[in-house]
């Protein structure tokens, strides 16, 4: 069914036959549930703590289990919270707060995974871009700065993408 069909659909119903579909939709897709109780109690900085929490776990978890290092758990949540509309601010704390979080277990416990110097490099690549697309680069300058020079300190693999991709960055925004 095409939009227009749907918007033509929608017009020839009553409220109360609109209200019913729209009561059915929330009580059976949960998507649905979810989009409207943001929408209507946009809690965003309860959304963005109880991510930190969760993400936090991955690298240090509460029961002495060991740490999983997911970068996926954060990237679902930064899918989440750009689909239901919560501020880039917020996404982009998110975003760095995951990157920090990831530098903080690797400072405490020698990472031997080449693919976790690679997958958090990403992650400071996607949300640095993110940041320039949303106009707020400024706002994070002096930690994604911090960002690359911990990845000096600890002296990563790839600390020499990080000075690369910050100087590119340096030259054409800042």
């Amino acid at each position: 069914m095409s939009k227009r069909d749907l918007k033509k659909y929608l017009k020839e119903l009553s409220k109360d036959q609109l209200e019913d579909q729209l009561s059915e939709l929330y009580d059976k897709f949960k998507d649905v549930k979810v989009y409207y109780d943001f929408a209507f109690n946009p809690n965003e900085d309860k959304l963005v703590g109880e991510a930190k929490v969760k993400i936090a776990n991955e690298y240090f978890p509460a029961k002495g289990k060991r740490a999983k290092m997911r970068r996926s758990v954060a990237q679902k949540y930064i899918k989440h919270f750009l689909t239901l509309g919560v501020d880039v601010t917020m996404v982009a704390d998110l975003m760095l707060f995951t990157i920090e979080t990831a530098q903080s277990f690797s400072s405490k416990r020698h990472v031997k995974y080449d693919s976790f110097f690679k997958s958090i490099f990403t992650a400071y690549h996607q949300a640095v871009n993110f940041m320039i697309e949303n106009g707020i680069l400024n706002e994070f300058l002096d930690r994604v700065v911090e960002i690359k020079e911990e990845s000096n300190r600890q002296n990563w693999m790839n600390k020499y993408d990080f000075n690369v991709f910050i100087e590119k960055v340096d030259d054409n925004f800042l």
